[in-house]
């Protein structure tokens, strides 16, 4: 699926910031942080799917506002579900003021006086109708103008992120049943989990594997790590965490192949000249017999040929590279002389 895509970077300086304020079409008052005299390189790319608009924008700090004019003029009263991914978003809806970590995403709606202020803007936005969203009125209602750092909140956030990294590969004729999965994702965060939950099961779990893989990355060296410190960072119960793993093989077996992808990995890099015995007590295999024969059993071939073969490669190459430096300066002294 392509975007719909507007970059500034391309224009003259002088004309960047007046390109950026015509893509709000007046929906929007935005000012820069800083003046925009320099140059205000931004980018904004966007996912139209009927009822929903997904943007990603990358832009220098800004400050924007809709007020009632803007309100007035442009009806549009869609609600969005924002991320702001590196800063604190200051946000006034209404006249409330609250504030968005990075990585939390709040939730506002178009019908309302909104003012949002971001030193740097690398935002993810989710726009969606109200019409498609109107089962779960009272709960948006409830979330508006307040940042949703619960479990859920942080899991819609992540969801978003992925979202993000999936959409280009999206085919047009699977649009309705992304449409309707980016629905029950953001009902799940927003509503009781035993009301909504179950529609959005898939999305979540999706989205928990994915905590999952970068905790497990995260306390690859750690003896700690196993299903109790992954349900008390996740905050899920053992039973889920079993079934969100089944697919992998287990927490277990995902665990282990996770420590000997990051073995072969050390053990094909020539610069990594530790003994095996010490790579794998690294990756808290508990003794070397036990890791080379789970590593046999992974890959089909021991630490030491994986090593063998790695520093093979790097004396070739070496060679390789040092004629074509000769070649090629051979060459450059018949040029220098001709």
């Amino acid at each position: 699926m392509q975007p719909v895509t507007l970059s500034t970077i391309d224009i003259p300086a002088p004309d960047q910031f007046e390109a950026w304020m015509g893509w709000f079409d007046g929906a929007f008052d935005v000012q820069p942080h800083v003046a925009p005299g320099p140059g205000f390189a931004a980018q904004t790319r966007n996912w139209a799917m009927g009822a929903c608009l997904f943007s990603h924008v990358r832009a220098p700090g800004i400050r924007v506002t809709r007020g009632v004019a803007h309100v007035r003029r442009n009806p549009a009263d869609h609600w969005m579900v924002t991320l702001g991914r590196h800063t604190i978003t200051q946000v006034s809806i209404n006249e409330t003021a609250f504030s968005a970590p990075a990585g939390i995403p709040f939730v506002a709606s178009l019908a309302d006086g909104l003012t949002s202020d971001r030193p740097s803007d690398d935002r993810l936005q989710l726009y969606i109708s109200r019409d498609k969203v109107a089962h779960i009125a009272p709960a948006l209602e409830r979330a508006r103008g307040r940042a949703l750092d619960t479990a859920l909140g942080r899991l819609l956030g992540d969801y978003l992120n992925i979202l993000e990294r999936v959409l280009p590969e999206v085919a047009a004729e699977d649009l309705p049943g992304i449409v309707d999965s980016i629905v029950a994702m953001v009902a799940a965060s927003l509503v009781p989990e035993h009301e909504c939950a179950p529609a959005a099961e898939p999305q979540i779990d999706l989205v928990r594997l994915e905590q999952i893989r970068r905790l497990v990355r995260r306390f690859l060296r750690s003896r700690a790590l196993g299903p109790q410190l992954l349900c008390k960072v996740l905050s899920i119960s053992r039973s889920k965490l079993y079934r969100i793993m089944e697919a992998e093989g287990g927490v277990a077996h995902f665990v282990q192949r996770q420590r000997l992808l990051e073995a072969y990995a050390m053990l094909s890099d020539p610069t990594v000249d530790r003994p095996i015995a010490d790579i794998a007590e690294e990756l808290c295999f508990a003794d070397t017999s036990g890791f080379s024969r789970a590593f046999r059993r992974e890959f089909g071939t021991t630490p030491g040929d994986v090593r063998c073969v790695s520093r093979l490669a790097e004396r070739q190459a070496n060679v390789s590279n040092n004629a074509c430096a000769v070649s090629n300066g051979s060459l450059l002294t018949l040029l220098r002389s001709a």
